[in-house]
This record gives C-alpha cells, structure tokens and sequence, in this order.
C-alpha cells in the first residue's frame, strides 16, 4: 500500500484530530487518485486515509489504524443503528454525516422510502456501488437517488449531476415533521431535498409561536408551517425571494389545512419597509442562506447577519421572541452571537438568549472538525 509521508505542520494538525490534511502539509504522494494510503510520520504509522490528487485536501483520515476489510458497511450500518436506536428517528433524517460518522464525503438523508445520497469526494464516489448494495440490503427502500449537483464536488475532479442509483424516485415524497406533513421534491429541492437540520428548530419554534408571526427566509416554509399549527398564533407571513419556494410552502400549507400568507420579497428590503411602516410581530424566524461561504466573506456576512437581526428587534414586540440563525461555517458561534448583541444594541433594544442551538443531532459535531458545527442558531426575547 502507498504511503502518505506528512510533513510537521500536517503531523501538527493531526495531531489537534482534525482528519483533513491538506496538500501543502504531505509529501508527494505515489498513488491513484481515491486509493487508501498508509499515513505516517516520522517513521510512525498513524492510519489510514482517502488519498485525493486533485483536491486541496489531499488526505481525508480514516482511521488510527489498520480498516477491517468490512469498514464501510460497518460504519453505515453503525451510523443507521445509532438513528434508529438511540435518536428513534425511522421516517425523514439524516444517516450518514460524513466524517462525523467516519465515512469521509458521504452524505445519506433518507426521506420515508427514498434514500439520497450525496458524494463528495472521489475516494467515496468510486466506492457508490458498495455503498448503494449496502443501502438497499440493510433498509430495502424504494429507490436510491444521487444529489451530486453540488460545486464542490468540481475541487474533487468529479462531475456534478442528478441521477437515480437505484429503484424508483418519485417526484415528491411525502415525510413528517412533528405534527406538520411535508411534500418534498427530493430531486430539484435544496440541499438532499429540504433542511433536515433545521427540523428539531422548526418543531420548536412552532411551540414557542405566538400572535403575530414572521417567517423571513421561508424557504418551504418550515418555521412558519409549525407556527400555524399553534392556537396561540393568529397569523403567519411567509417571506422568500423565490417563488419556486413559495409555491411549495402554500401547497405545503394547503395540505395541512394551514393558513399561511406568502409573499414574494427580497427580504432585506422586506424588513426595511416593515420596519418603516411601523410593522409589529410577536415572533420572527430568521434562517437567511449562508453569508460567508468563504473566510474572505466574513466582513460582508457580518453586515448582513447585522442588518437583518436589527431589523427584526425593531420589529418585534416586548417580550416577543426571535429565532435568528446562521448556516456560514466562517461565522463562529461567538461571532454570530457577537453579531446580534451589536444587531440589539444599534436597535436600542435589551434582550437575552434564552436559548443557544445548533443542527439536529442526526448531524453530529465531530470534535476537532469545526467544520461539522456549521449551523447555529439563537433564541432571542426581546425584553424592551
């Protein structure tokens, strides 16, 4: 087996158990691209890793040690029984998050009896046949569709496409999220099909809905769909700049028997003109898309998350409740929780987190990977 000889600075980060190593830290590297390599240093054999050529991250740990030759189906049968089992999640949920489960550049949602799978690294994607056999033998679903639309997937020399693996895949799925019914289009909705991570958050939400509500950033509308479900709560407006989204959250409603008012907005304007019209609203949902997909964007995103925070504390009535969120990995939960004081601040506004969230737990945080804790979220209450 190839070798992957890494330099101090790689060593370094391994040692931190970060499992991405990047180019700049390893020797060159005698092996074919997606291969599994021996990972060593200072004449020390430290595990094994994915082996990319033509990613800057150039090796992906897999191991402290030697793979039993069954790791892959060990480590997805492990990650299903640990939804099944501990987290007693059975209908829509994530099943493997990647690394957090061990298996590097592989993402699998399953959505009732459709699964998506979704790969992210050429080591994974030569290995999607025994990956897809593994699937369908352990949970016999009804079909198998790979989401590998996504750009990052080019960084890995891979093509990016939508195509079925397996079975049959429908053009909606029908899944549950707490007491609401959710129609999703597995092949054109964002991310796998819908936000998976954000369902714990939305179920909340709709507890904690009162009055007046605002779902900004609806998206299909999952914060505001579990609002309307409230009896506390007389109306619900919905808020996106697409009008895809918007169509899906009106069916969505529809099918639910809920009253949901959408409009068609960007909403940092949106806010603005509400905040101008002397507006009011008792609770607020904000789940804008990522500001910072780049370290570089950090500044900008911060201006945003800022902006949109002050306005919905403006908006929002004493003692009203906000729900403000951020998915840039670049944003650390200090900054983003930074952002908001400063947001409340500039409002003229007094608050306190009542409480400090994060995504579902069938997307575990790795220890030592940052990368795994991308989505945060705060439960503000406004006081005066």
């Amino acid at each position: 087996m190839s070798e992957a000889i890494l330099k101090p600075r790689g060593l370094s980060r391994l040692e931190t158990g970060h499992p991405w190593i990047f180019k700049s830290d390893v020797e060159p590297v005698e092996a074919n691209n997606g291969a599994i390599v021996d990972v060593v240093a200072k004449g020390r054999f430290l595990g094994q890793a994915f082996y990319s050529e033509h990613s800057e991250i150039t090796l992906r740990m897999l191991s402290r040690g030697a793979l039993a030759k069954t790791w892959l189906e060990d480590r997805i049968e492990a990650a299903i029984r640990f939804r099944e089992e501990t987290l007693a999640m059975r209908g829509a949920c994530r099943l493997v998050h990647g690394e957090s489960d061990g298996l590097p550049g592989l993402i699998v949602d399953r959505y009732g009896e459709v699964l998506v799978v979704q790969v992210l690294a050429a080591a994974m994607e030569s290995r999607t046949p025994s990956i897809v056999d593994a699937l369908v033998r352990r949970l016999k679903p009804r079909g198998v569709l790979a989401r590998n639309d996504v750009k990052i997937r080019e960084r890995e020399g891979l093509p990016r496409e939508t195509k079925t693996l397996w079975g049959e895949v429908p053009d909606a799925v029908s899944i549950q999220e707490g007491s609401v019914s959710l129609s999703v289009d597995v092949i054109n909705g964002q991310k796998t099909g819908t936000f998976l991570d954000q369902s714990a958050n939305h179920i909340l939400f709709g507890k904690l809905a009162r009055g007046r509500v605002l779902d900004a950033f609806c998206h299909d509308g999952g914060f505001g769909l579990q609002a309307a479900r409230n009896p506390e709560v007389r109306e619900v407006l919905a808020v996106d700049i697409s009008a895809e989204a918007l169509v899906r959250a009106q069916a969505n409603a529809a099918g639910n028997a809920l009253a949901l008012q959408t409009i068609e907005a960007n909403v940092f304007d949106f806010l603005t003109d509400e905040v101008a019209a002397g507006s009011r609203y008792d609770t607020i949902a904000l789940d804008p898309p990522a500001f910072a997909k780049t370290r570089g964007a950090r500044d900008a995103a911060w201006r945003g998350y800022k902006e949109i925070n002050r306005r919905a504390l403006q908006l929002l009535e004493p003692l009203g409740i906000l729900l403000t969120c951020s998915c840039s990995y670049h944003v650390s939960e200090e900054e983003f929780e930074a952002v908001v004081a400063d947001a409340a601040a500039d409002a003229g506004v007094t608050a306190q987190i009542i409480e400090r969230r994060s995504q579902a737990p069938d997307h575990p945080v790795r220890l030592g990977m940052p990368e795994t804790r991308y989505l945060k979220a705060l439960v503000i209450r406004k006081l005066e």
